[in-house]
């Protein structure tokens, strides 16, 4: 008898939703739907390069219904309105449902809002702000001057909904485009974080390198103090000390997906939904949560970041093979998985950082680190796309 294909329905068009589509489309007896309120790929670790004009927004974005019809999976541009796990159907901005016989949850985090978050941009929000701070950039470049601060924010309920990375990335960044403008000196740059000491998942060898580093291009700090407002040109610190700038980029701390938050799902006090170490939904057999969405299990210095939801991705995925076609295989964990890993640009060369139970390597790469990220990013786009095969581990 000819077995009834299965609907898998994956929300969310980020790295983990369609890692888990591309999978998840491997199978004949699958059909596969993908969901997102973008048309895109947004690719955000070298958006970068955006606001210093070393890439164009479309060097960063890969069209979803290119990668559709290339990894067999059907795909939806819409806004989820409602999950009824229980019920195994989603809803839609549109209106349409979506019945599911396994559904992978992978929509991101939403951002914990600061009191005046108008007032500033972020190069991990909006993909299209990363366009609006390149204008600003441009314009203060054109004046000749200004003042630059940068920072990233801290959610007490869990420690690994950070993302301080692509702050210290971006900074310095604009650091080297205004050095080859020749009129870095006419600006005042800052980067602010409330923790005493930003990054310290890391190890404190990248601590330290970082720190020498915003030593060595005369870069201002300002840690250890609580965020109370943000005003058009400053920041203000719960001390009520202020930072004056003319462009603030923050990079918010994560939170929980209100549309999860509001749905059937189990969530933690942060609103990420609760999973076992094989992404499984607890109380479901037939949801998964991957990536940003998901409530993290493991060491304290642990962090979301693409390649740990890449991993959550497959392996769910996988797990879905294994428990539909009854294969005699083991279910597969994240959680060995675990580390930080990245190569943080600098624009003029990066570092290699690398952190797990049993390891803190962080290696300087002068002009190749650079390049090798540049290679990332091409890479990342074709593997998508099916061009090239995807590296293991990669």
């Amino acid at each position: 008898m000819k077995k009834l294909r299965k609907n898998i329905v994956v929300l969310g068009g980020g790295f983990a939703g369609v890692e888990s589509a591309i999978e998840l489309g491997k199978e004949r007896n699958f059909n596969v739907t993908l969901v997102s309120n973008r048309p895109y790929l947004y690719v955000y670790p070298t958006s970068i390069w955006v606001p210093v004009g070393k890439s164009t927004f479309a060097d960063v974005t890969v069209p979803l219904n290119k990668i559709a019809k290339n990894r067999n999976f059907n795909f939806v541009e819409d806004s989820v309105s409602e999950i009824f796990g229980t019920e195994n159907y989603v809803t839609l901005e549109s209106g349409k449902q979506l019945e599911f016989d396994y559904l992978i949850v992978a929509m991101g985090a939403d951002k914990l809002k600061s009191e005046g978050s108008e007032n500033t941009l972020s190069i991990c929000g909006e993909p299209e702000e990363s366009l609006d701070i390149q204008k600003k950039l441009d314009l203060l470049i054109a004046k000749g001057s200004g003042k630059i601060a940068m920072g990233f924010g801290a959610n007490p309920k869990d420690k690994s909904a950070v993302r301080g990375g692509p702050a210290f990335e971006l900074m310095f960044n604009v650091h080297n485009r205004l050095k080859n403008e020749g009129i870095r000196d006419q600006f005042e740059l800052t980067f602010f974080a409330p923790m005493p000491v930003p990054g310290a998942r890391m190890g404190d060898k990248p601590v330290e390198t970082m720190n020498m580093m915003f030593d060595m291009i005369n870069m201002k700090k300002r840690f250890g103090k609580k965020i109370k407002r943000f005003e058009a040109d400053r920041v203000v610190f719960e001390d009520d000390s202020e930072l004056e700038s003319d462009l603030i980029v923050y990079v918010s701390a994560l939170t929980g997906h209100k549309t999860v938050v509001n749905s059937d799902l189990p969530v933690d006090e942060s609103g990420f939904i609760e999973v076992n170490e094989f992404c499984e939904v607890k109380g479901f057999d037939n949801v998964y949560a991957v990536g940003d969405i998901a409530k993290l299990t493991g060491p304290e210095w642990k962090a979301k970041q693409g390649h740990i939801a890449e991993v959550m991705a497959r392996n769910s995925a996988r797990n879905i093979v294994i428990k539909e076609n009854d294969l005699p295989f083991q279910k597969e964990s994240y959680i060995h998985h675990l580390n930080i890993l990245c190569v943080m640009d600098s624009g003029d060369g990066a570092g290699f950082l690398l952190r797990d139970d049993k390891r803190q390597i962080f290696v300087p790469l002068p002009i190749i680190g650079h390049w090798l990220k540049r290679g990332w990013g091409l890479y990342a786009k074709w593997s998508k796309l099916g061009y090239i095969p995807r590296i293991p581990g990669m």
